[in-house]
């Protein structure tokens, strides 16, 4: 079957100044020098570094690492919000992304109208949001916060509104940072029942999270990032055995 995604030998570098810029008169300072022609030395970080992998439909692959290991990263290339420095990908079907949550945000609404106008971004058709808003709002437990302002509510409420909504899309692949961390088991529960569904309709799911049970029993692959290299791709259970032990050592 053809994949979904295709990941080719994939690179990413970020530049970090030598510099420290503390103040105002300091990044003031840099923007006069670099007027007067002076240079600054940066230091090239390589983020992820020759990273193949595909995705089938159906799939769902875990990835894991210790923080700065180039997991978040890789997700953000996969959804096009950053390009490769190197290598390409190739994506088919609709992807939704379930990364940077509440980006469509505003404080000032009610928590329904929050609901209405995220959906819109997310590209769910207005019909469709109107019949759905109820059970979105039942789904991230805040059918009785409907009609208070966003602002009222603590970002793990926000976070669950946000994933309530997102995994209405019809899309065809979810890339998941850390989404189910944010809810009390009941949530979670509720998440991952719905991921299973989409499995059964071939849809494809990336997760990425520091829980290894949670990997070894929702996905059927794993990818174990390390200072942005795979040091590991294959049946989650081998995957992530492999990764406790280098982190146990």
């Amino acid at each position: 079957m053809e994949p979904v995604l295709k990941v080719e030998n994939v690179w990413k570098s970020f530049r970090i100044p030598h510099e420290r810029k503390v103040t105002v008169f300091d990044h003031l300072g840099s923007a006069l020098s670099i007027l007067e022609g002076r240079r600054f030395s940066y230091e090239e970080l390589w983020a992820l570094k020759e990273v193949t992998f595909d995705v089938h439909p159906g799939e769902s692959i875990g990835i894991v690492g210790l923080n700065g290991s180039g997991k978040s990263t890789l997700l953000k290339l996969i959804a096009g919000i950053m390009k490769p420095d190197k290598g390409r990908i190739f994506r088919k079907g609709s992807m939704a992304t379930i990364l940077e949550l509440g980006l469509g945000f505003h404080g000032d609404l009610s928590v329904k109208e929050n609901a209405t106008i995220y959906g819109a971004i997310m590209g769910i058709p207005r019909h469709l949001l109107k019949r759905r808003i109820n059970s979105i709002l039942e789904f991230a437990g805040l059918t009785k916060f409907q009609d208070s302002r966003l602002k009222h509510l603590s970002s793990g409420m926000q976070v669950r509104l946000a994933f309530s909504i997102v995994i209405q899309s019809a899309a065809d692949m979810f890339l998941v940072d850390e989404a189910l961390a944010v809810g009390d088991i009941e949530f979670q529960e509720r998440c991952l029942v719905k991921f299973r569904e989409f499995q059964r309709d071939n849809k494809s799911i990336i997760l990425v999270s520091h829980n290894i049970e949670l990997i070894n029993n929702f996905c059927q692959k794993a990818i174990y990032l390390q200072n942005g290299e795979i040091r590991a791709f294959g049946p989650a259970k081998a995957v992530t055995d492999s990764y406790a032990a280098a982190i146990n050592k």
